[in-house]
């Protein structure tokens, strides 16, 4: 089969759709929840690379939050998310600086997105460590799907 640009388009709309999913599942910890919605992004980036990383990204992190009822974050996520799964997506001796860039990006905007809308700064301080958990479960549990995924398409 050629991989032509509807059977990519196609992937990373199955992949947007199982990214949003996974952001129903919730992993409880002391501070709250997790999402499994970074693991989503995270496969993505190291299956399909920076393009498709921040499309998905992008677009499931907008819409897990306009389904939840978060609108006023729901451009916030656009933005912190896609620039996650870009990051994220880069290859070679830049891997390791590219999930650097992921986390402290997606962390950092979500700073800055509760600070701009009004939550101050003892809020925008108290989402770090649950932002920075979920980032870092998201990448460690999205590396190990892709591994695994890799096992089973190479037989």
């Amino acid at each position: 089969m050629s991989r032509t640009k509807t059977y990519h388009l196609t992937r990373m709309a199955v992949l947007t759709a199982l990214s949003v999913v996974l952001a129903f599942i919730h992993v409880p910890t002391p501070t709250g929840y997790l999402t499994l919605l970074d693991v989503g992004i995270y496969f993505t980036a190291y299956y399909l690379g920076s393009k498709s990383g921040v499309v998905v990204g992008g677009l499931s992190g907008f819409l897990i939050d306009l389904l939840l009822g978060y609108p006023q974050y729901m451009f916030h996520s656009l933005i912190a998310h896609g620039a996650q799964g870009y990051f994220a997506g880069w290859t070679g001796k830049k891997r390791i600086l590219g999930l650097i860039l992921a986390s402290i990006l997606m962390v950092g905007w979500y700073f800055l997105a509760a600070l701009l809308l009004g939550y101050g700064l003892g809020g925008a301080l108290a989402g770090i460590p649950g932002n920075l958990l979920q980032n870092l479960f998201g990448m460690l549990v999205g590396y190990l799907v892709y591994l695994a995924y890799q096992r089973f398409e190479n037989k």
